[in-house]
């Protein structure tokens, strides 16, 4: 009986250990794709494995850990193929076979196979009491079901292994992507962090030479006054003299009144640092104030447009296109469509805020839909820490002390990013594409009387 051919030469490569170069034995899988036995990769790494990780000897991926999978599929590959070789192989009889390719107990032609025993039968044996309920099939018939079903498996083989390809292919894309953002990040990092250690570095130094230079001008003024008393020394006995003649006078020579307090060196350093340090920075803190045209008629704003909480209703005012008349809201004036912007509002002694950004086109009226899709990206504090996305909430913290918060928004980037203001902890982190200018919006909820929102200005 001919064996499976080109298909079966195929399927053999494909179930071939490349490290024992035999058929598979409780066959494992790592993650780069490759199958080998368990024992043969087991010894290959204990030999080979090390701190430096655990490669595989076909493709020489590294993984950091020993990880493999037991691969059933394959093992069911080598089953099926031990099966159609022992039926169309005559170098590997059967017990009831003999040497001529007939049945050993009844001498007739191995025409039938028992797939209950897995072996080749004769006609006879079929009838017999040992066979005689078995399922049985003539063998042309097997080969062909067998060769059909090592068809069909070594197509899903090779559609796994293709598989594995295209998974290894993305996951060395994504390490090729994060050492490149990594390497991008440190080179800003670098950067940022480097002008302002040259820029206190040329503060330093110029400090430093100011107050050198003071110092000498100080002591130049006491170097002159003792070498003036020095050359007058040797006349002083002469002198002695006059002075007892005008008593009460006064000698044409006394000490030098010099007394240098270097009040130029005498001031805070760190704020006056920081003052001239605000030039060097991309992105400082900035000084937002609110629009009353959009506030909420319960709202009330004040300190010079940068504190709102709520008051009574106020009747008077216009209900006007920008003006929120359901949702407690108030934007800023201030809008962005590009660049870097950081602001901080002081929520403290608040149990429920709102607080993000929203598109110039947003809806105002009626309800509003604090979701991306409907113009607003924010964080809330309801009893909990939340931020709103598009399916619903997403809790951040249960619990919530912290007296400001910081908002950062990288338009170009598409990035908003929401920061606990007193240890620089984020909070989350919105990324998205900002399509038209936003407006930072704020909202001190409702029932929440006497308590209010307030921006922060540093300068």
């Amino acid at each position: 009986m001919a064996t499976a051919g080109a298909t079966g030469d195929d399927l053999k490569k494909e179930l071939t250990c490349a490290i024992c170069l035999d058929f598979f034995k409780d066959p494992v899988i790592l993650k780069c794709g490759h199958n080998f036995c368990r024992f043969c990769i087991c010894m290959h790494w204990d030999e080979n494995g090390g701190d430096y990780g655990y490669q595989c000897p076909q493709c020489r991926t590294v993984f950091n850990k020993r990880s493999f999978t037991k691969n059933y599929l394959v093992q069911n590959l080598v089953s099926k193929l031990d099966d159609l070789e022992h039926l169309g192989s005559p170098s590997a009889p059967s017990k009831s076979m003999k040497p001529d390719g007939k049945c050993q107990q009844h001498g007739e032609e191995l025409k039938l196979y028992c797939q209950t025993d897995k072996r080749p039968i004769c006609v006879v044996c079929r009838e017999s009491r040992a066979h005689r309920h078995h399922q049985v099939a003539p063998v042309p018939e097997v080969v062909n079901d067998m060769k059909m079903e090592l068809k069909v498996r070594l197509m899903e083989l090779n559609w796994q292994k293709s598989q594995y390809a295209k998974i290894k292919t993305t996951d060395e894309r994504t390490k090729n992507d994060i050492r490149l953002k990594k390497q991008r990040l440190k080179e800003k990092i670098e950067a940022d962090v480097g002008a302002l250690v040259q820029f206190l570095l040329d503060e330093r130094d110029s400090l430093l030479e100011s107050l050198d230079a003071e110092e000498a001008a100080s002591l130049a003024v006491i170097d002159d006054n003792l070498e003036f008393v020095e050359s007058e020394a040797a006349d002083v006995d002469k002198l002695i003299a006059d002075i007892h003649n005008h008593i009460g006078g006064k000698t044409n020579f006394e000490p030098v009144s010099c007394t240098t307090e270097f009040t130029d060196f005498s001031g805070p350093f760190q704020l006056i640092m920081w003052k001239k340090m605000m030039h060097v920075l991309h992105t400082m803190p900035q000084n937002l104030t609110l629009d009353p045209d959009t506030a909420h008629a319960n709202l009330l704003i004040s300190d010079f447009d940068t504190k709102v909480e709520e008051g009574r209703v106020r009747s008077q005012e216009l209900d006007l296109p920008g003006r929120f008349n359901r949702f407690c809201g108030v934007l800023a004036t201030a809008q962005y469509a590009s660049g870097q912007h950081y602001w901080e509002v002081d929520v403290r002694d608040k149990g429920v805020w709102y607080l993000g950004v929203t598109t110039e086109c947003s809806n105002r009226k009626g309800f509003v839909s604090l979701t991306p899709s409907a113009g607003y990206w924010s964080l809330c504090l309801q009893d909990r820490l939340y931020a709103n996305v598009e399916d619903g909430r997403i809790p951040l913290a249960d619990y919530w002390n912290s007296p400001r918060v910081g908002v950062y928004l990288d338009y170009d980037n598409g990035r908003l990013s929401f920061y606990d203001a007193v240890t620089m902890k984020r909070l989350y982190m919105f990324d998205t594409c900002f399509e038209e200018p936003v407006y930072p919006f704020f909202s001190p909820g409702k029932n929440d009387v006497g308590s209010r929102l307030q921006i922060c200005h540093y300068y």
